[in-house]
């Protein structure tokens, strides 16, 4: 093997290390709730605890409707750029980094200051919330959204819509949409890992959710934490799984149409 090549597998190898190590410890000891014994006695009890399903219920309803406002807003925000004004893709690219470097203890303190007075007393609507999730995975559903747009004739897709007379609705939905469904389902479960994991807008916004909880249960219990972000790491990967499928997938199709 030449060095080079031994040196790239063993930065790898400590790249693997370096990720797994940590998550089979956790795994492991999430198995020690019975004295003497491994079992899966912590995930029995997190599953059947009415707060848990009460908890992570809430985050699922709070990711799908941050996907569903994503979707409406970045789908036809980035079809315009693409057909009308490409300039503008620059600008709207650096807006949608700001989450990055904007840290959600800055953001949601502005969000508290700004929304509970008068006139705008809303920070106790769930809607705060969701408009908030919305802002964090911008990166993820916008940049999913552009890049798929970006893969398909938009103008020429619309132009031939057009001349059918169909209108704008009507090409977004029944025309660029269905090209774009893996674009749109890889922000989507994105969007989905992001929402399931966040902990800090939901804490200071105090609405149920997954990550406050077992945040909670960390100053409680000692196996059903390891438990839960076990299960947390399960639906992230189940997650990036199924976006592996859905584009080899594609990946097939576009292939067999050429």
């Amino acid at each position: 093997m030449k060095r080079g090549k031994f040196w790239a597998w063993f930065i790898m190898f400590l790249g693997i290390l370096y990720f797994f190590l940590p998550l089979v410890a956790t795994f492991i000891f999430s198995l020690k709730a019975r004295l003497g014994e491994l079992s899966f006695q912590a995930y029995f009890n997190i599953f059947k605890s009415p707060q848990f399903l009460y908890n992570f219920g809430a985050s699922v309803v709070w990711a799908t409707f941050t996907i569903i406002v994503g979707i409406l807003i970045f789908v036809p925000t980035a079809f315009v750029i693409r057909l009308r004004v490409p300039k503008a893709r620059s600008p709207v690219e650096f807006i949608t980094l700001l989450p990055f470097v904007i840290p959600p203890i800055v953001y949601v303190f502005g969000l508290v200051r700004t929304y509970s007075q008068p006139p705008l007393l809303i920070v106790d609507n769930p809607a705060l919330l969701v408009a908030a999730y919305t802002i964090l995975s911008m990166p993820y559903m916008y940049r999913s959204v552009d890049t798929g747009i970006r893969a398909i004739d938009v103008r020429t897709l619309t132009e031939a819509a057009q001349s059918l007379g169909a209108s704008w609705p009507t090409i977004i939905l029944r025309v660029i949409l269905p090209n774009i469904r893996t674009a749109i389902l890889s922000g989507a479960f994105l969007s989905f890992a992001i929402v399931i994991g966040e902990l800090i807008l939901a804490g200071y916004l105090v609405k149920p959710a997954f990550a406050p909880y077992m945040a909670y249960v960390m100053q409680q219990k000692a196996f059903e934490p390891a438990a839960m972000a076990i299960v947390s790491f399960a639906l992230t990967w189940i997650a990036m799984g199924i976006i592996q499928l859905i584009g080899r997938g594609r990946g097939v199709q576009v292939g067999a149409g050429h």
